[in-house]
């Protein structure tokens, strides 16, 4: 049997018999629309909308699959290379759309900026440390949503700790921001957004291939990302799974529906930062004084509500979104226990992904989904990095007595 068989099977197997499950269904879809009126009436129609366009994350990340851990994982540990390829077509489609726009710093009308961050020791160390925490903690700071969304208690523990880990980087940052850094590297502005587009181009073509070989040689053959599918079975549109291309296809045009909403690309962490930030502040801690949170944007981010802020608000979304795909699928089923070890592997990644995104710049969608995808060279950096890391968080499992 080939790879793609098998894996079409194995997602056969998982959807089976299943169908749309309307307790599950129903509170969602509430939740979604019942959120972004909202929004609309106490905050903005635009906030509804980017709530709205985080339920469609959600649902795209949960039906496509479309994690970072788990296909890191399978690349790192087995050579089986499809997500990282799903992840360069993402990353393709997105460079393509996002530098001739962010060259020109204007789309529909509203003035927009990319992902762009320093090069320097704080990314190093920040995607190493994140690398390592979501293999521990299950899930990345995308992946840690939508699981959540879909049912996954133990990733309540994850949760918990990236906003801890998020604050206690936050304090900590403008240490890290002393340590050697080459600044801000735009490979837009240097080559033009034409020449920066034709490079990465070049490169995740060249990760692609290099992934490809990997497999084939490991294994006799690779895993296509359009998968095939039994005779008589098709990815259903509304239950799942779908193709990880789809996902990819996806989540590049969301990506850019939220630069035009959001003014800045697609981002994560800072939410957590920010809700872990008001629950400190609630418990008694006052951070005003922490040169973070001094800083134009999260100053006025911890000013205001939670609510008002663009990546809060869109994760949220994302929660929801995700909770409605898995009473689509039929498989909302929270577990009620946590073994020890998967409990204690959650909080120390969540603590590590947290930390390591605020010393990073972001997660493996702020820094390097969409830092790549404005041709940002500390996205490329992150991506070696949390590979590293991901190689050691690997070791590391068996600890937890994690598969």
């Amino acid at each position: 049997m080939s790879i793609a068989a098998a894996a079409a099977g194995a997602d056969e197997t998982r959807t089976q018999g299943r169908a749309p499950d309307p307790r599950v269904v129903a509170p969602a879809a509430l939740l979604l629309l019942g959120g972004a009126a909202a929004l609309a009436a106490a905050v903005s129609p635009r906030f509804a909308l980017l709530y709205l366009l985080g339920g469609a994350l959600g649902l795209v990340l949960y039906h496509a699959a479309f994690g970072f851990t788990g296909s890191w994982r399978l690349l790192v540990a087995e050579g089986r290379g499809a997500g990282l390829r799903a992840q360069m077509v993402m990353l393709a489609v997105a460079s393509a759309l996002f530098l001739p726009i962010i060259a020109d710093g204007e789309l529909l009308g509203r003035s927009v900026g990319g992902a762009l961050a320093p090069v320097g020791v704080s990314v190093l160390v920040g995607a190493f440390l994140f690398g390592v925490g979501m293999q521990l903690g299950g899930g990345c700071a995308s992946g840690t949503l939508f699981t959540l969304g879909g049912g996954s208690t133990r990733m309540l523990l994850t949760l918990l700790f990236f906003m801890v880990g998020s604050v206690l980087g936050s304090a900590q940052i403008h240490w890290w921001l002393e340590a050697p850094s080459l600044g801000t590297i735009a490979l837009g502005r240097m080559l033009g957004w034409q020449g920066a587009l034709a490079l990465q181009l070049g490169l995740f073509a060249l990760i692609a291939a290099a992934s490809v070989a990997i497999e084939r040689r490991r294994h006799g053959d690779h895993e296509p990302i359009v998968r095939l599918r039994p005779e008589g079975s098709r990815a259903h549109l509304l239950r799942g799974p779908w193709p990880l291309v789809w996902g990819a296809l996806l989540l590049a045009l969301l990506n850019l529906a939220t630069l035009a909403l959001a003014g800045h690309p697609w981002t994560v962490s800072f939410g957590y930062t920010l809700w872990g930030a008001k629950l400190a502040g609630a418990a008694g801690l006052d951070l005003s004084a922490v040169p973070f949170w001094t800083w134009r944007f999260p100053n006025a981010a911890l000013a205001g509500s939670v609510f008002e802020n663009t990546t809060s608000v869109m994760n949220f979304g994302i929660v929801a979104g995700a909770f409605l795909a898995a009473g689509l699928a039929g498989r909302f089923a929270p577990a009620g226990r946590i073994p020890p070890g998967a409990a204690l592997a959650a909080a120390l990644g969540g603590l590590l992904m947290g930390y390591g995104a605020r010393l990073a710049f972001g997660c493996n969608v702020g820094a390097y989904v969409s830092g790549i995808a404005s041709g940002s060279l500390h996205g490329w950096l992150w991506l070696v990095a949390a590979l590293a890391g991901t190689w050691l968080g690997i070791k590391l499992r068996p600890a937890f007595r994690l598969s």
